[in-house]
């Protein structure tokens, strides 16, 4: 019998506040949010004060209605950009891995690090030890490196510091890796546009990740490409790095990305 984790209960008693917020879509006073959450005023109250603090609600100083907060709405944006990022690219690595004969993953930044949420596979079997819901190192793999050379160093760090790399690399965010492999390694990245992994870690299998960007120019994904080195063709301006790094270029324009930046 599967084990649930242990979680905090009167966080989840809070969330029902959440939800009925979220039920309503309108600001509703404290009366009718408790009736809803199916608890007391006096028992609500407590906990919307400190959902204030946080802003995940706001209380409208006039009516004393409370409705969703900043941090709800940023969460909420954040949710739906990924969404729509992976809806986007989803059929386009589809024609890309069919295009290639070889598997393509995609990949975002989640609570662990990067990690898989799409794989197309090719018509005849490929043995990789991948599947969705991979966390990927970030400086051991081709889909780690992407999102490693791209994202706010400051990020890099904490994620690094968190024991999310097996590598204990110390890293800098004001400045450049102090490893001067790593630093090498990133550089490469960001001049090609891709990064590439050649039998390591996964010895026989070659890999090249491109990283794509959103409207504001922060990385919203990673596509890898993935094959036996005998048919992987892992020069830089090969087929397979070309057809990637196109395929990554035209989801990052359906994101926005470009647009808004140049416009700036």
């Amino acid at each position: 019998m599967a084990t649930q984790s242990r979680g905090i209960q009167s966080i989840e008693v809070g969330g029902e506040l959440l939800r009925a917020l979220a039920r309503s879509g309108e600001p509703m006073m404290l009366r009718d949010l408790a009736r809803e959450a199916g608890m007391s005023p006096a028992k609500a109250h407590p906990y919307l004060v400190s959902f204030s603090r946080i802003g995940l609600i706001e209380q409208d100083e006039t009516s004393g209605r409370y409705e969703i907060g900043a941090l709800a709405l940023e969460l909420g944006l954040i949710s739906l950009r990924r969404l729509s990022a992976v809806r986007i690219a989803t059929p386009k690595i589809a024609a890309l891995a069919g295009a290639i004969k070889h598997a393509v993953s995609l990949s975002v930044w989640g609570t662990h690090g990067p990690t898989v949420v799409r794989l197309e596979e090719p018509s005849h079997p490929v043995h990789i030890v991948m599947r969705v819901g991979s966390v990927m190192a970030l400086l051991e793999t081709a889909t780690g490196r992407a999102f490693t050379a791209f994202l706010p160093p400051e990020t890099v760090t904490a994620a690094i510091e968190s024991g999310l790399d097996h590598l204990g690399v110390s890293y800098n965010p004001k400045r450049a890796p102090r490893s001067p492999k790593v630093a090498e390694m990133l550089a490469e990245v960001r001049s090609h546009g891709l990064a590439r992994a050649m039998g390591d870690p996964l010895p026989g299998v070659n890999a090249f990740a491109a990283p794509v960007f959103d409207h504001a120019g922060h990385v919203a994904l990673v596509i890898t490409a993935m094959g036996p080195e005998g048919t992987f063709d892992a020069s830089w301006d090969g087929p397979i790095a070309n057809a990637l790094r196109t395929c990554a270029e035209d989801i990052s324009k359906r994101l926005g990305y470009g647009t808004a930046l140049a416009a700036g």
